[in-house]
């Protein structure tokens, strides 16, 4: 029987392509004015601080390592009630305007700073009228969304309040599959429940469908609807990611998490703009294989692909960045922005940690040469 992939609360959010969206981009050079003293260069401002979580020493390994990350972190782990506004699945059944009913929906967060700063899925919140934020000690706050970000699945909430616990955050960068992986958050319904499992494995960009733009984390660590915005932590009481989604299939489950490194870049946007920002260059692309480029080899005759593993650029987007760059069909990507990379997600996300505007080298072969082209990332387009 095929796997079925959850959200733990809602369906997954398409993903956006890489290559089959376009944008444009205009700016002015003001150089001129900047030589003859009109304008002073532009001074780059400090990115908010997400998190004021004491950084504390790792905890020693131990019998009781679990309970002591889960007295660590398990104060700061909130439940997220929305209500929402929905059109009545009865539609005008009988003439006039649909009923508008109140949906509920529950999820779960985790404090970053003490002065009110959750993380959250940004499907949990998408479309609330109203959210409530209850933390295990019984107090309750009203939630404003500062933001979401549905490609990658991240929220920031803020509540009025001070002096309240948070959840240290740790690094996502080093994670080895074999670690102790512990999810806190409240599944169907039942508060402040804590399971444990091991990192199954690390940078799986093809866990929720193709396309993405997150290396989630997968671990088989017990997640349920509700589950969705917990922290997963480590055995040193950090938190290390967000728990977005499940895939189940009959006698098993994984679940997948946003790396915590990702989740504080988005979050820092959304906290600086209101939205975040994934820069876009317009090319589409195919995993080569040398039985693949035979294939073309013998039956195109537009160019001549070498037979080796590699990623192939098929399409570039008219007036895209990658076309201004001098980006080709039949080129292979052998680095972006100095990291190797050997299929399309890896060229996804080395584009996303980019940013919009700033050049990006890229180096791609044609035919037997190395070149290095730089390119200059848009605003993805964003879906209305």
């Amino acid at each position: 029987m095929a796997s079925a992939i959850k959200r733990p609360r809602q369906p997954i959010l398409p993903a956006l392509s890489l290559g089959l969206l376009s944008a444009s981009l205009s700016s002015c050079d003001g150089s001129w004015r900047q030589r003859i003293g009109l304008e002073k260069e532009p001074v780059a401002q400090p990115m908010p601080e997400v998190s004021d979580g004491p950084r504390s020493a790792p905890l020693k390994p131990g019998d009781n390592v679990i309970v002591e990350a889960v007295d660590r972190v398990g104060p700061a782990v909130v439940r997220i009630d929305t209500l929402k506004s929905v059109a009545s699945p009865l539609g005008n059944l009988f003439g006039g305007r649909a009923p508008i009913q109140k949906q509920a929906g529950q999820g779960s967060g985790f404090i970053t700073r003490s002065d009110g700063l959750i993380f959250t899925n940004a499907h949990v919140v998408e479309g609330a009228d109203q959210v409530s934020v209850t933390l295990p000690d019984g107090r309750s706050f009203s939630g404003r969304v500062l933001g979401g970000d549905p490609l990658t699945d991240v929220a920031v909430v803020r509540v009025v309040a001070d002096k309240l616990p948070v959840a240290p955050l740790g690094n996502s960068n080093d994670l080895k599959p074999g670690e102790w992986a512990i999810a806190i958050g409240n599944p169907l319904g039942l508060n402040n429940t804590v399971t444990a499992g091991i990192i199954s494995a690390v940078d799986r960009t093809n866990a929720v469908g193709e396309g993405q733009r997150v290396p989630y984390i997968q671990t088989d660590a017990a997640v349920n609807p509700g589950n969705s915005g917990g922290p997963l932590i480590n055995a040193s009481g950090q938190v290390i990611g967000i728990n977005t989604a499940i895939r189940q299939a009959p006698g098993a489950g994984l679940s997948f998490a946003i790396p915590i490194n990702l989740a504080k870049r988005i979050a820092q946007q959304i906290i600086s703009t209101g939205q975040a920002s994934h820069p876009f260059i317009g090319v589409r692309l195919q995993s080569l294989t040398p039985q693949l480029a035979k294939e073309i080899n013998a039956t195109i005759d537009l160019c001549k692909v070498p037979e080796l593993n590699g990623v192939l650029v098929i399409e570039v987007v008219e007036n895209s960045p990658a076309a201004e760059a001098g980006i080709k069909p039949c080129d292979l990507i052998r680095d972006v922005n100095g990291t190797e990379v050997q299929d399309p997600s890896q060229v996804q996300l080395a584009v996303d940690r980019g940013r919009v505007g700033e050049e990006m080298p890229i180096v791609v072969e044609r035919d037997g040469e190395r070149l290095t082209l730089n390119v200059t990332p848009e605003e993805l387009p964003r879906q209305q």
